[in-house]
């Protein structure tokens, strides 16, 4: 392999990562819950600015460590506009009265009971047909985040429900960046990679739908704050409620199921938002505004704070309150920030080879079937931890691993459901990756506190291991197919 500069030891590949882990547990026992305030941001600069040193000392120029950095923060600036995107389409959803709509009247099509499994599969279906979890958790996720809200439900609980099945239609659609990216890394066709995907998704979705309906069934509604009724007649007496109201959601989901680029269906469907909100709720915009004798001044500048900034809107109910409060693309800006540093370390990282050290060590424990598997699933959520980006953590592993499987004697989509059961369905469980950044954001609920009910995420990678554990399902080449294996040269 080769490296920018000289090669690092094992011990300074790890320094960066060590710091990292010692700020960040410092971070969590002081500041707990607030973490991503600032101080995990910090924790992610300063980790990188150790990196930098030590890419400096192992001969690496500055222009290289900088372009590192300017390069990876690239990568995520879809990312970054999508989330700010989010911001204005959950802000003029919620004046519009497009989310209470959905929170109206699915409190009266789903029964407590089967929530969660519901969340699960309703999350799962949209997913599928947009490809997108992202898109998904920020429209029908937040919906059904206040519908379980209403009923009574913990929100790390729900949350963890419509992960589980976004991420679950995500990585099954066609439609998927990641179910094209896996597959083309691997050297297979998407269609191969899909139908061999299923076997392990299959068990993996299966066991998640059993265990949220085990946790329905037998969950305690008695503390529920208020009751269903409640929270229906306070949405009933604040918006004007009507299917009309529905367009907005259908639009975007069609806009994006005809595989328009997120970032201008997200922009389409704020947009549409804001025209909704203007057309049916006039008196929510004067409560936002104060403004009750110039509608169109009323109107212009409800529909922009919706967009930028904060929104509160009041029912007389304090726990419907909470259920209707938005920050907008300003409340999304933390999240850049923890985004832009997060990058920052991964830049550096990768600059200086300390990245590429630590894959390449991970590498020399595939030996036979499951060692080989799990070392990439490894190496999947290693990538997802310290790059902070699901598209590396599919990348760096499936160019890494990608000869290894062939001289071997597998077939290119064991390597590519691999990659994909661990890389795109763990980026959402690390704080302070693009994934888990951007969805602890939109729903309000902190990566540590859904990471335990996001079951899908984690059986994945789980189920993949097992399956070549116990050599189930494991595609084999003919032997005349076979490359003799040969062993890289360490330098």
């Amino acid at each position: 392999m080769q490296y920018p500069g000289n090669r690092p030891s094992l011990l300074e590949a790890f320094i960066p990562l060590i710091i990292l882990i010692i700020l960040l547990t410092f971070n969590v026992v002081i500041w707990r819950d607030q973490t991503l305030d600032g101080s995990n941001q910090i924790a992610l600069i300063i980790s990188a600015m150790v990196a930098a040193i030590i890419d400096l000392k192992l001969g690496v120029k500055w222009p290289a460590i900088r372009q590192g950095m300017v390069n990876t923060i690239g990568k995520s600036m879809s990312s970054i506009l999508i989330l700010l995107l989010i911001g204005s389409l959950s802000g003029t959803w919620l004046i519009s009265g497009v989310v209470p709509a959905l929170i109206y009247y699915g409190l009266d099509m789903i029964h407590p009971k089967i929530f969660l499994f519901a969340a699960v599969v309703i999350s799962g279906l949209v997913a599928l047909a947009t490809g997108s979890s992202w898109s998904t958790i920020a429209t029908i996720g937040v919906a059904l985040l206040g519908i379980g809200a209403a009923m009574g439900i913990s929100k790390p609980l729900i949350a963890g429900a419509i992960i589980s099945g976004a991420y679950f239609g995500d990585k099954m659609s066609p439609l998927s960046d990641t179910t094209n990216l896996a597959p083309a890394m691997a050297g297979t066709d998407i269609f191969t990679h899909i139908r061999y995907m299923s076997h392990t998704t299959t068990v993996s979705m299966g066991l998640t739908l059993i265990i949220f309906f085990i946790i329905g069934l037998n969950y305690d509604f008695g503390s529920t704050p208020t009751s269903v009724a409640q929270v229906k007649q306070a949405i009933a007496n604040t918006f004007t409620i009507n299917l009309w109201l529905f367009l907005v959601p259908t639009i975007l989901i069609i806009l994006i199921i005809k595989k328009m680029p997120p970032i201008p269906a997200l922009m389409i469907g704020a947009v549409l938002g804001g025209i909704a909100a203007i057309i049916f709720q006039p008196h929510i915009i004067m409560q936002v505004t104060g403004i009750e004798n110039n509608y169109f001044k009323a109107s212009y500048m409800g529909v922009m704070q919706a967009m930028y900034g904060d929104i509160s809107i009041i029912t007389g109910d304090p726990t419907v309150d909470e259920l209707f409060s938005t920050s907008g693309m300003r409340g999304m800006l933390l999240t850049v920030w923890l985004i832009l540093s997060a990058m920052m370390f991964g830049g550096t990282m990768q600059a200086g080879g300390l990245l590429q050290r630590i894959t390449e060590e991970i590498a020399k424990f595939a030996r036979n079937t499951w060692s080989l598997v799990a070392s990439t699933a490894a190496t999947c959520i290693f990538v997802n931890i310290t790059a902070s980006d699901q598209y590396l953590a599919i990348v760096v592993p499936g160019q890494m691993y990608s000869d290894t499987y062939k001289k071997m004697g597998y077939k290119a989509e064991v390597l590519s459901r691999t990659l994909e059961d661990s890389g795109t369905v763990t980026s959402v469980l690390v704080p302070w990756n693009t994934g888990g950044a951007t969805q602890s954001r939109v729903l309000g609920v902190p990566t540590v506190q859904y990471l335990p009910y996001s079951f899908f995420n984690y059986l994945s990678p789980i189920t993949t291991v097992l399956f070549a554990v116990f050599n189930i399902d494991i595609r084999r080449q003919d032997p005349q197919e076979i490359e003799p294996v040969i062993e890289n040269d360490p330098q």
